[in-house]
């Protein structure tokens, strides 16, 4: 195991006093040099010296496992097909797929005619990434008229990104519409206007914008721009294309405009103005609306509407405490509803005379969900499923027969056995006497007498599930003795909406402590003992190793918190940042709120370093971040470095090309993970 003592001395961050007092409350930051004044450049060599020391840190403790890692990445890399390629899916006149070249990180998106044809080659990802540190694509929109293309991508990690317009007959970009777009394009039915959303200085998505084929995109109209700070602005289109979609929201409230598609700039129709806490989401078929909203039930119901009368909603399927409906599409033939019934995914489909069937799945515990179906009125509903044991399969639904065609499954190329591993869904009591979800997936023969080790990851935050779905990567865990669970903690809506709520704002401790809880259940059930699990979280999942690493680091064998969203107060007090308006209904607001401010103080995961022992800590960032900001894991870091009481091995990786999903590349995010991997086995052995 490598230790401090096998390295030279890690660095130390100056500290420099900086005090603000806040409700009655002072408080020292002495890491607040970490944030660049020049945000979001860096450029401040003090701070670039330090982020550079770290990293050297983190390269020279790595070192003595290079073997290791190599190991991992190679295991992994052998599962991964390299010439892997999508199922084709048809969008009127052709077929559209997406195929990586052995050896390449980036795919090819291609598409041929139905009827028959040469493969046309759309966009090379691989070519456009050529030299560059960071690439990642996000729109990809045809035109109806299937002649042009509408793709935007980022650069840096910084996620502005530049959309382009390519002509599919000679590959040429013929226009650079925006440099700093961020979400999707849509199409005006006649080819010749695209409407798209731009992101301000603060990276807030701020405004959707009109623009006609070859005029000068200086001229674009806007369309719609949102006034509250708060409140980010998307556009989509409905499935049946008659409409666009201009909506604005936060993470609680939600506002939709719809205008036709064949007239953009038309008479905008607002659904419904916002209602505090109020969310919905709109759908055309029929000449109707489909509206699913929380208005009378926190697990969502779905109306339907008359475009000429859109305020008034009338009940299709009622909400229900039991059925969770998460999302819905409405094709010509069926409503497609997805819901989740006791935390497990459901595909409702419904006719519009009213007959209503689930599709039947063959494992007790899976994640499936409707994907990769852009027509109004397909031949069968493409579907996607897998589970912690059974790969990513693709199928395709045909309702009049009630069947599942399986099109594909991921191959293994390296061999893949599932009957080699067990599963098993736990339900494990928490302090106040809810039941946690832990789903868990191990090699047959794993001990049940507390020697085993166990990987745990959660999230807990936003409303976002984690699926019980399969992980290619994980078997170098499972394969070397280890167990993998997931604990569906509140925070996320894994039991319904309300299962969220109970882990937000002011119940914000329910999160860390289920977390806790879970690994205790882990402990009770024999996988491991206390010290015998290392845990994971990005992001918000990030704070939650934070929180936890503060509360009980007796518990964690090691903790990996990639990007990890730890100085919540500063955060949340300082408006100027992208994204912390738009949190407050996440979070509170400390800045007017002092009961927020204490309870935020009271677990925010940089204040409460505490002069004791902590596990072993993988921490990561990217210095391009707008998320989560490269200096909260910087800061946290350090004050860990100078506060805790403990010998053991601290690390920070800082990616100074990336952002907040770390380096772009298929094989670049296996090589970070290998590392993590890597580092939890180093230091608890195995």
């Amino acid at each position: 195991m490598i230790t401090p003592a096998d390295l030279p001395p890690p660095p130390r961050a100056n500290r420099i006093s900086h005090t603000t007092t806040v409700h009655g409350t002072t408080l020292d930051d002495p890491y607040q040099w970490l944030k660049d004044p020049g945000y979001p450049e860096v450029k401040d060599e003090a701070v670039l010296s330090y982020l550079r020391e770290e990293n050297a840190y983190f390269e020279a403790a790595m070192a003595p496992r290079a073997e290791l890692v190599e190991a991992i990445f190679q295991e992994m890399k052998g599962r991964m097909k390299e010439d892997e390629s999508s199922v084709p899916r048809k969008d009127g006149e052709y077929l559209y797929w997406w195929a990586y070249e052995t050896g390449s990180q980036y795919p090819r998106r291609w598409r041929k005619p139905v009827g028959g044809g040469a493969d046309q080659l759309m966009l090379d990802e691989a070519a456009e990434a050529e030299g560059k540190a960071y690439f990642r694509l996000a729109a990809f929109t045809v035109s109806p008229d299937g002649k042009l293309l509408a793709w935007s991508a980022d650069e840096s990690g910084a996620e502005r990104f530049t959309l382009r317009i390519r002509d599919l007959a000679t590959g040429a970009d013929v226009e650079t519409v925006s440099a700093v777009t961020n979400g999707g394009v849509v199409w005006s039915s006649d080819s010749q206007r695209i409407v798209f959303t731009e992101v301000n200085d603060n990276w807030r998505s701020y405004r959707a914008r009109l623009h006609a084929l070859g005029s000068d995109p200086a001229t674009a109209t806007t369309l719609y721009e949102e006034a509250d700070e708060g409140f980010r602005v998307a556009v989509g289109g409905t499935q049946d294309r008659q409409w666009i979609q201009i909506a604005t929201g936060d993470n609680q409230t939600s506002e939709i405009r719809i205008v036709p598609a064949a007239d953009p700039a038309g008479a905008q129709t607002l659904i419904s103005p916002r209602q505090v806490k109020r969310q919905y989401a709109v759908d055309s078929a029929h000449g109707k609306l489909w509206i699913l909203t929380n208005d009378d039930h926190v697990n969502f119901r779905l109306a339907s509407a008359d475009p000429a009368a859109p305020e008034v909603w009338e009940t299709v399927i009622a909400g229900s405490d039991e059925t969770y409906l998460t999302g819905h599409a409405s094709f010509a033939k069926h409503l497609a509803v997805s819901a989740r019934i006791g935390g497990l995914d459901q595909i409702l489909l419904r006719t519009y005379e009213g007959d209503t069937h689930a599709i039947a799945f063959p494992e007790a515990s899976y994640s499936a969900g409707l994907g990769g179906n852009p027509e109004y009125d397909p031949e069968a509903y493409r579907i996607g499923y897998s589970s912690l044991v059974t790969p990513s399969t693709v199928y395709d639904y045909h309702p009049a027969e009630r069947r599942l065609e399986m099109l594909k499954v991921q191959e293994v190329p390296s061999g893949y056995d599932a009957s080699l591993y067990a599963t098993e869904r736990l339900s494990v009591p928490a302090r106040d006497g809810k039941a946690i979800p832990v789903s868990i997936v191990y090699p047959k023969g794993f001990p049940k007498d507390g020697t085993g080790k166990v990987f745990l990851y959660a999230y807990g935050a936003y409303g976002h599930a984690i699926p019980p779905n399969f992980s290619s990567g994980r078997l170098s865990l499972l394969d070397r003795g280890w167990a993998y669970a997931i604990a569906h903690i509140r925070g996320g809506d894994d039991l319904g909406y309300d299962w969220y709520l109970q882990g937000k704002a002011t119940q914000r401790w329910n999160t860390f402590r289920d977390f806790t809880d879970a690994a205790k259940g882990l402990i009770a059930a024999g996988f491991a003992r206390a010290g015998g699990i290392a845990i994971n979280g990005g992001s918000a999942g990030g704070e939650l190793m934070g929180v936890v690493a503060n509360t009980d680091p007796a518990l964690w064998g090691a903790v990996v918190a990639d990007v990890p969203f730890v100085d919540v107060l500063n955060t949340m007090q300082d408006e100027s940042l992208p994204l912390t308006p738009g949190e407050w209904p996440e979070w509170g607001n400390p800045i007017t709120d002092a009961d927020a401010f204490r309870l935020i103080l009271d677990y925010s995961p940089y204040e409460n370093v505490a002069a004791q022992a902590y596990p072993p800590m993988l921490i990561t960032g990217g210095l391009n971040d707008p998320r989560v900001t490269y200096w909260e894991p910087a800061k946290w870091a350090a004050r860990l470095r100078a506060t805790k009481t403990d010998d053991a091995l601290l690390l920070l990786k800082i990616n100074m090309g990336a952002g907040h999903g770390g380096k772009s590349g298929r094989y670049e995010s296996l090589h970070e993970r290998a590392e993590a991997y890597a580092f939890v086995i180093d230091q608890m052995g195995g």
